[in-house]
């Protein structure tokens, strides 16, 4: 049971990642521009669901728009609604093909078509994806033949139906816990379909474990969500809330619904059948019940999520641009926050401590706390710039005298030379990391060599500033930091050129040094100095 049910979980990661490779653009470009509207978007979600099989890969989809602000709420919440409907396709699938066919006679030969695209092809090509593809659907079916067979075994020993007395809660139950553990509805609806087929469960009791696994699958979404900006817990708590109430009216209704379903299909004879389509009529009440109130439940998560935009100006916030000569002074100093946040985004991305170079926390370590990553402090620099550009476009407004507009100039000049000097240090992230890894000991010494000089760079910088006032020292300082640069980089250049014409490195390490070279000799230089 145990391999069958791994089996066919990594058949449905083929199936999902082979076809989000092959068209995850057009998908997410789909999602994003084809769910205008209510009904749009509940019909986009639907669609992509069916053909992604992944009704948790469109969900977290959908939490990366909302939370990028590319889609409303309202659409957010029509595409999950959609993507409960899609997600029924997999037991119609399983129902229709799973136990109606020989597992030889379909899932052996789509393997080994699979197989002969994976040795003629090279894994870079949309072939190859194909053979994935095809793999995935035949692991599936193996998966799903060694399920059936080992519930077989067990349905001869084991009467889930004794557990009735205590109600169909009991099997609801059964059925959160067992999709939440696996996190994929479409392998807890297999598992069903598998009892169900076998005669370990009967068609009253797979009703109610089919429900609990709809609400389940929320679990994955709610985890996508932990930590994540309001937006994000709006739509994951909206998703919480349709499959939840989804499934307290189907519960209720269980008797009507099963009713309804044996107007089509005799469930006696064709339980499968009738699950599967038990599954999309309930999903389907769902959406027409909540239709009608998205605009409601999308006003009232905005009130229960608001907004909390972060500060993070610490001189600019509290100075109003009526006066200059104010302004002006914490537009410089906001300017050398950014300058300090972007060498502690340098240090953190090369993996210096910062105690190494500062002796106080900065203002991004205390918001955004110990877990963060080099991308947090990125995205909040950028906040930041965006914050600075916005406080002088104000001040533009004001009655300035021709010297303070061409300091506010400068000021801004470095605010982007600080900016641009940032993401040439993203762009390095990479490669820093391969010289760190590498098994050439002359691109690992170069690495701590790199990182030596940073930090070098980095105290004499800071030096500058903490004489202001006397400028003949900041020039002897600058003077040396400018010459002691020119020098290492020489230096730098000699021992590249020794390494390369011994052939210690080949000519891919020999371009990565010289980019990392000229961006980290001066990775805030001095024209960026406000």
């Amino acid at each position: 049971m145990a391999a069958g049910l791994a089996i066919f979980l990594y058949g449905m990661f083929l199936l999902e990642d082979s076809v989000r490779i092959m068209s995850g653009k057009a998908f997410r470009q789909m999602i994003r521009l084809y769910t205008d509207g209510r009904l749009r978007s509940i019909g986009s979600g639907a669609l992509i669901t069916t053909i992604l099989q992944s009704s948790s890969a469109v969900s977290l989809m959908v939490l990366a728009f909302v939370g990028a602000g590319v889609m409303t709420m309202e659409n957010g919440i029509g595409v999950m609604m959609g993507a409960n409907i899609g997600t029924t396709f997999t037991s119609w699938i399983v129902a229709v093909f799973g136990f109606k066919i020989k597992i030889e006679s379909f899932a052996f030969p789509l393997m080994a078509c699979a197989g002969f695209i994976f040795i003629i092809v090279s894994s870079s090509s949309k072939l190859f994806q194909l053979g994935r593809l095809l793999i995935g659907f035949g692991f599936l079916f193996l998966g799903l033949d060694f399920m059936k067979t080992s519930v077989e075994a067990y349905a001869q020993h084991i009467d889930l139906t004794v557990l009735a007395e205590y109600g169909a809660w009991v099997y609801l139950l059964f059925g959160i816990i067992m999709t939440a553990l696996m996190q994929s509805s479409s392998a807890s609806i297999a598992v069903i379909l598998t009892g169900i087929s076998s005669g370990l469960i009967n068609f009253e009791i797979a009703t109610a474990m089919v429900i609990g696994a709809n609400i389940g699958t929320t679990v994955t979404v709610l985890l996508g969500a932990i930590g994540g900006i309001p937006a994000k817990k709006r739509v994951s708590t909206s998703h919480l809330i349709f499959n939840l109430i989804t499934g307290i009216i189907a519960f209720i209704a269980l008797g009507p619904l099963s009713h309804f379903v044996g107007l089509f299909i005799d469930t006696s004879a064709n339980a499968v059948m009738g699950l599967a389509l038990f599954h999309t009529l309930f999903n389907f009440v769902g959406v027409i019940v909540f239709f009608p109130f998205i605009g409601y439940m999308s006003r009232f998560l905005l009130r229960f999520f608001p907004e909390h935009k972060a500060i993070l100006t610490v001189y600019l916030n509290n100075t109003p641009t009526e006066v200059p000569d104010a302004a002006t002074s914490s537009l410089r100093k906001e300017t050398l926050h950014l300058f300090e946040e972007c060498q502690l985004y340098t240090l953190k991305t090369f993996g210096i401590d910062d105690k190494l170079v500062f002796d106080h926390n900065l203002p991004f370590q205390n918001n955004l706390g110990r877990r963060s990553t080099p991308t947090d402090f990125y995205e909040n620099a950028k906040l930041l710039h965006g914050e600075i550009i916005e406080f002088y476009a104000k001040l533009l407004n004001a009655q300035l005298e021709k010297e303070e507009a061409k300091a506010l100039e400068r000021m801004i000049y470095a605010s982007r030379n600080i900016m641009n000097s940032m993401k040439n240090i993203k762009g390095l992230r990479h490669d820093m990391e391969e010289f760190d890894s590498s098994d050439n000991k002359h691109l690992n010494l170069q690495y701590r060599l790199f990182r030596r000089r940073l930090i070098g760079l980095y105290h004499s910088i800071n030096s500058f500033f903490d004489t202001m006032g006397d400028h003949q020292e900041q020039y002897r300082i600058l003077l040396r930091t400018v010459i002691h640069i020119e020098q290492q980089d020489a230096q730098f250049l000699s021992t590249v050129m020794e390494l390369a014409a011994a052939k210690d490195i080949d000519e891919r390490e020999i371009s990565s040094l010289l980019m990392a070279n000229r961006y980290s000799a001066s990775p805030v230089g001095s024209r960026s100095l406000p």
